[in-house]
């Protein structure tokens, strides 16, 4: 008996979500291995996509430059400004010796991804080990962090109903014919909902203004990460990252909204919560 797509989501979904909660519950090296394990796989997807247009970026550096960078968020050893201007002088000195044809797209290619998915998966990590184990808080990094799914989830779902319900206006044609304003209203929507429901059974120790704000960062920046997806693939001429994961397509395909909010996410709560 073949299983449909639908009900190969469904089981994939069953399997990985419990596990993706424990680790995130959890925190510590099981966290970060989960993150080192999707920015690494994304990295790689990501090469192989911008390989179709030319580009070949550094893989090997590229995707230690991504490892050094999580860990270091991790453990906090040194400056990551300094760490991205070595990264920077090798990858220049490195391509003189690499036998391409054009060295901006290369350098280009690898830059973009050690920054999209290096930084961006570093702000993952900074969430859920905001509140340090010493304050015997830590446990709030869990709840905050499993809150963040939840809504990304939530806001997917709600888009993609109320969109395939309602939509009627496009949002952004030339980038993902499908989605329409509808749809991304509705997403927000319930972002903003998940938050403030969360507030009062798990996110006690924010305040109201922080839920609204972590909601709108979500039902905004995590829709659009998924356009700034949906771009990279386009101009690739790709329709998922890859097929890697069984009726999901790639790991970049699953993770592109959560990878995109989290630094926004990140910084809000270092600077203004």
């Amino acid at each position: 008996m073949k299983l449909g797509n639908t009900a190969i989501r469904i089981i994939v979904s069953v399997i990985a979500i419990p596990a993706l909660l424990l680790m995130a519950y959890f925190g510590g090296v099981y966290f970060l291995s989960f993150v080192l394990i999707i920015t690494g796989i994304s990295f790689y997807e990501y090469a192989v996509m911008a390989k179709k247009k030319n580009a070949n970026a550094n893989v090997y550096p590229g995707l230690i430059s991504v490892i050094i960078l999580i860990l270091n968020q991790y453990s906090g050893f040194f400056s990551q400004y300094h760490f991205l201007i070595i990264v920077f002088l090798i990858l220049l000195i490195i391509e003189l010796f690499r036998n391409y044809d054009s060295a901006i797209l290369n350098l280009g290619s690898t830059l973009l991804g050690i920054f999209y998915f290096g930084l961006f998966g570093s702000a993952l990590v900074g969430i859920r080990e905001f509140y340090p184990v010493t304050t015997g808080l830590y446990i709030n990094g869990a709840y905050l962090i499993i809150t963040v799914f939840a809504a990304i989830w939530i806001c997917d779902s709600a888009a993609f109903f109320g969109g395939t319900a309602l939509g009627k206006h496009k949002l952004f044609l030339r980038v993902s014919p499908k989605k329409s304003w509808e749809g991304a209203i509705f997403g927000f929507v319930f972002a903003l909902l998940t938050m403030i429901s969360a507030k009062y059974l798990v996110l006690d120790f924010l305040t109201i203004k922080d839920v609204i704000i972590i909601g709108f960062i979500i039902g905004t920046f995590g829709q659009i990460g998924d356009l700034v997806e949906s771009l990279m693939k386009r101009d690739a001429g790709v329709k998922d990252s890859s097929n890697l994961i069984p009726g999901h397509g790639g790991i970049f395909d699953r993770f592109d909204s959560l990878l995109f909010s989290s630094p926004i996410i990140y910084l809000y709560l270092t600077y203004l919560g």
